[in-house]
């Protein structure tokens, strides 16, 4: 961990490295724990600038979304204000926050938040407390001064990944088309597909506001303390403007399946509803920001990414499984019968999902 170190010792830390390892199981970024023989420890990480082409604008918009939310706090009076929010480390000699080696790697550095952790398991409980925290961090940046930029330009535009698909399929590049049961999920989703681009359609006719998302809601995306409280919102990569539906649905397509999206057992997929109730009396407790046009519209969004994610499998599996990692030849086919026996499941319970938010006083 030499290297490391000595990227560690180009930031602003206090003291000197006296130990790198590894920290944390994470799919896009190499992240490491950073000790000093100073007071604090610090987190290092490479960006993986492969996913996150505009280092700069990545990390202005982490600064200013933890500027922002660390002024929030301050003016409410709340303390251990260091661990509820996150703090980018600025270079030795500047205000960047990121460094860029000489191969053209690119690394940043926060403080440890001490005495926290991570959740994994998904259950009631955690889903109330992912609600009220991705929810008051949505009205935390609610009257952000700054706009931010896009780091995933695009990330949940239904809109283009149904012109990918209308695509993938005219071409078909991997000659899969022919296969009876590809061309049953196609007629499927392209049946729904009017209804589920409808956020675009409501953007455009003004109905339908941008908010600064999370954009990546999961339980593991917060940090708890020693007695269970949820501290602050990390993993800060994806938040940039988006609509709420974008970290409503997503959790609910993660969290509220009863199996994992690549399940192929597809009688055990469903949708559970106290994952969705636990959740949604939690966000809108915290989201006091949200239009009745987005409230109502909550139902919809958790059969958005479910029908979303689908097409996207879909269309890997149409073009030859040339952007998803895939485990065997039908993986991206199984991924998608997951992902629509879910869209169904969630659609089915439509009317109750509809009767419990109308049921939650504000």
């Amino acid at each position: 961990m030499e290297a490391q170190a000595k990227i560690a010792s180009q930031f602003r830390i206090e003291g000197v490295v006296t130990e790198v390892r590894p920290l944390g199981n994470g799919n896009i970024n190499d992240t490491f724990l950073v000790r000093t023989d100073g007071p604090d420890a610090y987190v290092l990480q490479r960006i993986n600038n492969a996913v996150f082409k505009d280092v700069a604008l990545l990390q202005h918009n982490i600064e200013l979304v933890t500027s922002h939310i660390r002024a929030k706090l301050q003016k409410a009076g709340e303390s251990d204000i260091a661990r509820k929010v996150l703090t980018p480390i600025p270079l030795k000699d500047s205000t960047k926050t990121y460094f860029e080696t000489q191969d053209g790697k690119f690394w940043r550095m926060t403080l440890l938040i001490k005495d926290s952790f991570t959740l994994e398991e998904v259950t009631p409980h955690s889903s109330y407390d992912a609600g009220r925290a991705f929810g008051r961090f949505e009205d935390m940046l609610s009257d952000l001064p700054e706009a931010l930029g896009e780091t995933i330009p695009d990330f949940h535009n239904m809109e283009l990944r149904s012109r990918q698909f209308a695509d993938a399929i005219a071409a078909d590049a991997a000659g899969r088309m022919a296969d009876p049961e590809v061309k049953e999920l196609v007629t499927f989703l392209q049946e729904h597909d009017y209804e589920m681009c409808k956020a675009e359609r409501m953007y455009r006719e003004g109905i339908l506001p941008k908010r600064i998302c999370h954009c990546d809601t999961k339980v593991n995306n917060m940090l708890f303390d020693a007695d269970g409280n949820v501290l602050c919102v990390i993993d800060l990569d994806t938040t940039m403007p988006g609509f709420v539906f974008s970290d409503f649905g997503d959790f609910m397509r993660t969290a509220a399946n009863a199996v994992a999206e690549d399940d192929p057992d597809i009688s055990k997929v469903a949708f559970r509803m106290e994952i969705f109730e636990a959740f949604t009396r939690g966000y809108l407790q915290s989201a006091a920001f949200l239009t009745d046009v987005e409230r109502e519209n909550l139902p919809y969004a958790a059969q958005l990414f479910p029908y979303m994610q689908a097409v996207r499998f879909l269309t890997d599996y149409i073009n030859g499984d040339t952007y998803y990692k895939i485990a065997y030849p039908e993986h991206n086919l199984v991924r998608t019968r997951n992902q629509v026996t879910l869209f169904r499941s969630v659609s089915a319970h439509l009317p109750q999902m509809q009767e419990f938010i109308a049921g939650i006083s504000l």
